[in-house]
């Protein structure tokens, strides 16, 4: 049997990740028919078919995931002991990689990238940003070396600096206001109105909420805070975001609210696995977060 070497895993990568083998000969430099026979190859080396034909779009097969969730490991496993190698003791360049959540992102990356870039002006930063489940397995995975994350990490696998409890407000339209109060209003209040309420918050808003003796009239739930944001603006409900969300769209007609009676609260995680050696230029940055929210954040090992 003839052996599968990187090239062709990043290449079958690639045409994952670009949803056609178009897109992905563009990414990878190749020519269309010259990659569609290494796929053909390689499904050959591997005697199995990995992706669906007849379709625009690329569909993978079962055996397709399987080898799909395997390439993703390996590949960030080669790429992130290379970068651990070659960037050893070199803290004003190379490239740092790190996966966010949209809401937590927003808040602290500006000012942290910002200032990062002040002092390190050669090194370059590439973001990917999902739901914290995802980014978890991104940093798992050694794609990514940092996540910003509002998961709950597992101490004896990760580093962590945890932010203060962040509070979560309820996210108006005007035309669909209520509360008595202008910067609060109370679970009791929400009763009856449309929610639209994420994933992660949905069981216990709902303990909450019948233990206050009434049913939530949840019509949507997702962990999207811009496309929450989105909804709310279309009137389609009264959605539950952190506070920091507010920077995230600015729209005169959008209400925020603090949840009260009870309050609830967030917190964000910066995470790295313990086992991995991190670049220099991951320290430094690690280091000027430290430096720029001391007065916030509290050490896991602490």
């Amino acid at each position: 049997m003839s052996s599968i070497g990187l090239k062709d895993m990043r290449a079958f990568f690639a045409i994952v990740e670009e949803g056609n083998i178009s897109h992905a000969a563009q990414r990878l430099d190749v020519a269309q028919p010259a990659l569609s026979r290494q796929m053909k190859k390689l499904e050959e080396t591997l005697n199995a078919k990995l992706f669906e034909r007849g379709s625009r779009r690329i569909r993978l097969t079962e055996a397709g995931r399987v080898f799909y969730s395997r390439v993703e490991k390996i590949l960030g496993m080669v790429d992130g002991t290379v970068r651990e190698i070659t960037e050893i003791g070199s803290g004003d360049k190379g490239s740092i990689k790190l996966g966010t959540i949209t809401s937590s992102g927003a808040k602290i990356l500006p000012e942290l990238i910002a200032k990062f870039h002040e002092r390190y002006p050669n090194v370059t930063f590439e973001i990917w940003e999902g739901e914290g489940a995802r980014i978890l397995e991104l940093l798992d995975n050694r794609l990514i070396e940092i996540a910003i994350t509002r998961t709950q990490v597992d101490s004896l696998i990760y580093d962590s600096l945890i932010l203060p409890n962040e509070p979560l407000v309820m996210v108006m339209d005007q035309s669909q206001a209520c509360g008595e109060s202008e910067d609060e209003v109370k679970l009791i209040e929400l009763k009856d109105q449309p929610l639209i309420i994420p994933l992660r918050w949905k069981s216990i808003f709902e303990t909450n909420c019948r233990r206050l003796g009434f049913e939530p009239k949840i019509t949507c739930v997702s962990d999207g805070i811009v496309q929450n944001l989105l909804l709310v603006k279309m009137n389609l409900g009264i959605s539950m975001v952190p506070m920091s969300s507010k920077t995230l769209l600015t729209d005169g007609n959008l209400i925020y609210k603090r949840l009260i009676e009870p309050e609830m609260t967030t917190h964000t995680v910066i995470a790295w696995l313990k086992n991995q050696t991190l670049s220099t230029s991951c320290i430094n940055l690690i280091e000027l977060f430290k430096e720029i929210f001391q007065s916030n954040i509290r050490d896991s090992e602490q």
